[in-house]
């Protein structure tokens, strides 16, 4: 799950993204409004973490243009502003939570998979497909009842095909999803990538596989479909 994060704190931004992409995120960290607007305007995001206190725009209005962009992504507030006229105020503007700094970042995380179970968003309990169980909250997989272990980019990659599910993932969107734009993948990261998840679920005995488009793409599907 890819995150944007608007935090001018460069200290602060550099400890909070190292805590969540250990909780298992994709974090793209900018410290300006117009680099928050320009990056939700070119890549796709699962949640946005925003302060309102930037140097250059009020959060608000950034807040108010990725809505109306799309109204579906979740954001949450994290703010020194404490006020409740400040909270109102974030809230009534279509944030979908708000966090007072200083926070603990093991709150905000649980904030960030709360406003993504809600109705609409991407975070479900339990993903399946045919003998693999995929739990989104703890990131564990199960195969036929088994334990299976996965590195991250593997459970990253394995959960946007689960997600996904009967439907073609072009090498972009693979990369968009799974890649921040800070450490953009080698020329053939995905195909690698795939490759050795395709060969793991197979040798854990997975009905479900991974099938290549020449050309196209990857796409998740039972096998004997």
């Amino acid at each position: 799950m890819r995150l944007l994060y608007v935090e001018d704190n460069e200290k602060l931004a550099q400890n909070t993204c190292a805590s969540l992409e250990k909780s298992g995120f994709t974090v793209d960290t900018v410290h300006t409004g117009e680099d928050a607007r320009h990056s939700a305007r070119s890549f796709t995001y699962d949640a946005v973490i925003l302060d309102l206190g930037l140097p250059d725009v009020d959060g608000l209005s950034v807040l108010c243009e990725i809505k109306q962009a799309n109204s579906e992504t979740p954001i949450i507030i994290c703010t020194a502003r404490d006020a409740l006229d400040d909270r109102i105020k974030g809230l009534n503007s279509g944030s979908d939570d708000y966090l007072i700094k200083p926070f603990d970042v093991s709150e905000l995380v649980a904030r960030i998979k709360a406003v993504m179970r809600r109705p609409g968003g991407v975070l479900g309990l339990v993903l399946t497909s045919g003998n693999i169980s995929f739990d989104t909250i703890d990131r564990s997989v199960s195969i036929d009842g088994n334990a299976a272990r996965f590195s991250k980019r593997e459970l990253d990659l394995l959960e946007l095909f689960m997600r996904k599910k009967g439907r073609i993932q072009s090498k972009d969107a693979i990369e968009n999803a799974l890649y921040g734009f800070d450490e953009p993948p080698t020329p053939n990261a995905i195909e690698v990538a795939t490759h050795r998840l395709r060969k793991k679920l197979i040798d854990l005995g997975a009905t479900t596989g991974i099938h290549t488009l020449r050309g196209i793409g990857y796409m998740l599907e039972d096998d004997g479909q």
